[in-house]
């Protein structure tokens, strides 16, 4: 997936500017095949509706998302749904067009993230902000989206827990958002180990040598692949015709809870181009 911003990385007097700029880029780039979205400014500004109007509006219908920052609550975005619908009648696309991706970057949006998860049936993907998060919640750091040595464990694990239930439970994916140290991949690296070992789908990479790190880390490696290949295999043998329930694979018993796992490492296998390794 790729996002061109409006928000933070913009200054106040290019706000207004930008909108064409993204509109054109937006026409005029090959994207392939990628999900393809825009963040909007949040409903505390100024600025939102008017971007909602005139990007989605003039971009198209190669635009698949939008995403809203720092949601607070589930009216922010039954707002979108809202006007989305709105727009997509008076630009021609079909209504629903356009999906919506929501960040959790505030102690009230954490609190009401149940809720906001379960808010328009455009909602896509739930994304963490961990630095207006730290903000919101008064943490005495400087640095947002990395480990804080002081603290003896992880300090976003509740976080990343809530977001992440709440995200499953209504059918989203679930993104960790940036490591704001683009240089030390090697923390980059242990910082996504907490979100992979978590069940996140990924992570927002901020800079090109980040990506290479996060792809790898949010995909199987070949061994975990094939391995969950082979369960399937066994366990469909097992279970053909009228025989079902359990069956030994190696050393260990596996059932239908095995295969859903084995289906979620096949699935991210394949995304990332794949294949099983040869007998």
């Amino acid at each position: 997936m790729s996002f061109l911003d409006l928000e933070d990385s913009v200054a106040p007097l290019e706000k207004e500017p930008a909108r064409a700029k993204v509109v054109a880029a937006i026409r005029d780039i090959k994207w392939d095949d990628r999900v393809l979205c825009v963040r909007i400014n949040a409903w505390d500004t100024r600025w939102t509706y008017q971007d909602v109007i005139e990007v989605v509006g003039n971009a198209g219908e190669r635009l698949d998302e939008v995403m809203l920052p720092k949601v607070q609550s589930a009216s922010d975005v039954k707002a979108l749904d809202l006007l989305l619908t709105q727009v997509e009648i008076n630009a021609g696309l079909p209504r629903g067009h356009i999906g919506i991706e929501a960040q959790i970057e505030s102690a009230q949006g954490l609190i009401n993230v149940e809720e906001i998860c379960a808010a328009s049936p455009r909602l896509e993907t739930i994304v963490f902000g961990p630095a207006d998060f730290a903000a919101s919640m008064e943490m005495p750091v400087l640095t947002g989206g990395v480990q804080i040595p002081e603290y003896p464990g992880d300090h976003f694990n509740y976080v990343f827990s809530k977001i992440l239930m709440a995200g499953r439970a209504n059918g989203l994916q679930v993104i960790d958002g940036p490591f704001l140290r683009v240089k030390d991949s090697e923390g980059l690296r242990n910082y996504c180990q907490r979100t992979v070992t978590l069940g996140y789908d990924g992570k927002w990479a901020l800079h090109p040598e980040q990506v290479t790190v996060i792809n790898a880390m949010y995909s199987p490696t070949q061994e975990q692949f094939d391995k969950a290949c082979e369960i399937l295999d066994a366990y469909a043998q097992a279970t053909e015709g009228d025989r079902k329930g359990a069956v030994m694979f190696g050393e260990e018993m596996i059932d239908e809870a095995s295969r859903k796992m084995a289906i979620k490492f096949l699935t991210r296998g394949k995304r990332a181009g794949m294949s099983r390794s040869a007998e």
